[in-house]
């Protein structure tokens, strides 16, 4: 008996047609992408990545990402567990605001802040009062990184606390354990790998975000541009192949995050498979 009753030759065409649309959209890129970088050679490639605006542009990427992710992994984790396992009033307020990154455009979200935090926003003569700046700055752009990755960590936790349940927490805390000797010894242990997954791709969309940053960096070269904004600016200019070669990195990144994120799913289905083979061995022995 098969899988399906559809002809052979029906398989084998949308499996094609999904191999001709990966081909076309993601490997031919990527390919094209390393292929422009390297067209010059490795030296103008090594001095493209190593000039000094690249440097300071990725500099500034990895600080968004070394501030806005840990942010989101707290948020993340304690929405996800808010929400899993307790009831409260405002808990479809609170799972809605976490989706609303999703819903609003990152350009529109850079323009929010724009709005309260710019010279003539809301809170803009306040901030100028102290001298405290954070639109065209670096606070900017961490902020609005922040805003739109946060939703990925806590959407990753929340099915997965909701499908554990709060047995095995209500139990350690019934022996006597306190909120965090429960959160280190169960709940965590419970959800890294969930965890680990909403990081992995929090962490990608930090790096690689464009929109809601270019509204609030104001592109100040050396200063305010992250790795997207330079590469953006270098192929504005027609200095493609310093573009590119900043692009690669971008890739790199991707492709990391591709491996990971299977290895992860790999993990996570191995670990489902051996929780379910104990709980048969368990049924069958009560049994």
């Amino acid at each position: 008996m098969t899988d399906t009753s559809e002809p052979g030759y029906i398989r084998w065409l949308l499996i094609g047609i999904a191999l001709l649309f990966m081909g076309l959209f993601l490997i031919v890129p990527v390919i094209a992408v390393f292929a422009a970088a390297f067209s010059d050679g490795l030296d103008l490639f090594v001095q493209a990545i190593t000039e000094e605006e690249t440097r300071s542009a990725i500099k500034l990427t990895l600080l968004t990402a070394a501030i806005s992710v840990p942010a989101n992994v707290i948020f993340g984790v304690a929405a996800a567990w808010a929400i899993a396992k307790f009831s409260f009033r405002g808990k479809n307020i609170l799972l809605t605001l976490i989706d609303l990154p999703f819903a609003v455009s990152p350009v529109i979200s850079g323009l929010i802040f724009v709005l309260l935090f710019g010279s003539q926003g809301v809170l803009g003569p306040w901030l100028e009062a102290y001298d405290i700046k954070i639109i065209f700055a670096v606070p900017g752009i961490i902020l609005a990184t922040t805003f739109v990755t946060f939703p990925f960590v806590a959407r990753e936790l929340i099915p997965v606390m909701e499908a554990q349940g709060k047995d095995e927490e209500e139990a350690a805390i019934s022996l006597g354990a306190s909120g965090w000797q429960t959160f280190l010894k169960i709940t965590l242990p419970n959800i890294k790998w969930g965890l680990l997954y909403g990081i992995i791709l929090c962490n990608a969309r930090a790096m690689g975000e464009f929109g809601a940053v270019s509204v609030v960096s104001g592109h100040i070269r050396g200063l305010t541009n992250t790795l997207p904004l330079h590469v953006e600016i270098l192929y504005n200019e027609y200095q493609f192949v310093a573009a590119f070669a900043a692009a690669t990195l971008l890739a790199v990144l991707a492709l990391v995050t591709l491996v990971l994120k299977s290895l992860i799913e790999w993990k996570t289905e191995r670990q489902q498979k051996e929780e379910r083979a104990v709980s048969e061995v368990i049924g069958e022995a009560r049994a």
